[in-house]
Parts: structure tokens; C-alpha cells; sequence
């Protein structure tokens, strides 16, 4: 099946790393393919890298975030689009190989709303999803494409967050 984690509010990516707790306790293969979230600076990569290391993470993107002051880059350049272009290659192969009980595409929907990705080509990857395999798709805009072939699909819907008081995204909480 095919779940879609979508929409403006927090907690896309948190949720299918709840998905894949529950998925590794019972003794299933999973991977992540992290598109658009380059650099070392997210907390869940360091616990999976220690404590789950039978989690295969597979990181496709530039940073994006100023560890310093937080702030996010803007602007998608020629680099964004081949490691988007990396990410999705990745993606065929996992499917091919059929190993993995679940595979989570972190921000494949903000990353196709971006043109990091081009939609088609997600099209495409997503009729080669092998039938005993559970797919997750997080961020933000997913296409309605998505959310159509989607067996499950969540919007998180915005009320209210502290960044629009000025509190930066904080260590272990919010990466």
C-alpha cells in the first residue's frame, strides 16, 4: 500500500519514523530515502545509525539548513535536482532488489512541488512498487497524483507553531 504524509503542519517525517518503530519491532526490513534533507544535523539519522542499524538510510540531498542561524535555503539549483535525480535512482533500485518491507520517501512531495524531482518520473517509480511492499511519501504540497493512488493519506494540518514567534527549529526536537 501506499501511504501519504502530507500538509503544513508538523509531524510528516516524525510519523513515519513512528511507522518504522513499529515496522522494525516486528521484524521487517525497512529503508528511508531522504530527499532534500542533506547534512548530518537530523537527530533521527544519528539513533538509527546507532541503536537500528539494519535500517538502510540513503541520503539524497544538499543542506539546505544553516546550522548556525537555522534558516533554511531557498532556490532549487542544478545540484538540488541531481541528487533528486540520485534519490529517485535509488528508489528503482530498492524496488528492484524487493528486500525491504517498507521504504519511506522523506519530502518526496515538497521535493516534487520544488521541481527537484519531476512528477512523471515519480509516476514512473511508483508503478514499480513491489506488491509486498508498504510505501510512505512525507512533505509538504503532495500532488494530487499522489494522494490518488495513495491507500492512506494524512494532511497535518497547521494551528499553531512556535517558529512564527521566532523560536528557532531546536536540537532533537525539531531535527
Amino acid at each position: 500500500m501506499i501511504q501519504v504524509y502530507t500538509g503544513n503542519g508538523k509531524g510528516k517525517t516524525t510519523a513515519s519514523l513512528g511507522l518504522l518503530l513499529r515496522a522494525v519491532s516486528r521484524g521487517m526490513k525497512v529503508a528511508i530515502v531522504a530527499f532534500d534533507k542533506g547534512g548530518s544535523h537530523y537527530a533521527e539519522r544519528d539513533i538509527l545509525a546507532q541503536r537500528f542499524p539494519e535500517v538502510d538510510v540513503f541520503v539524497c540531498g544538499l543542506d539546505r539548513i544553516d546550522p548556525v542561524n537555522g534558516r533554511f535555503r531557498m532556490g532549487v539549483t542544478d545540484e538540488d535536482k541531481q541528487e533528486g535525480r540520485r534519490g529517485l535512482a535509488e528508489v528503482r533500485r530498492l524496488f528492484a532488489a524487493g528486500k525491504h518491507n517498507l521504504i519511506i520517501l522523506d519530502e518526496i512531495n515538497s521535493s516534487t512541488e520544488l521541481g527537484i524531482v519531476d512528477k512523471a518520473d515519480v509516476l514512473e517509480i511508483l508503478g514499480l512498487l513491489p506488491a509486498d511492499c508498504e510505501l510512505v511519501m512525507t512533505g509538504r504540497n503532495a500532488p494530487q497524483e499522489f494522494v490518488d493512488m495513495a491507500d492512506l493519506a494524512t494532511e497535518m494540518n497547521l494551528i499553531k507553531h512556535y517558529f512564527y514567534q521566532g523560536v528557532k527549529a531546536r536540537d532533537g526536537l525539531d531535527y
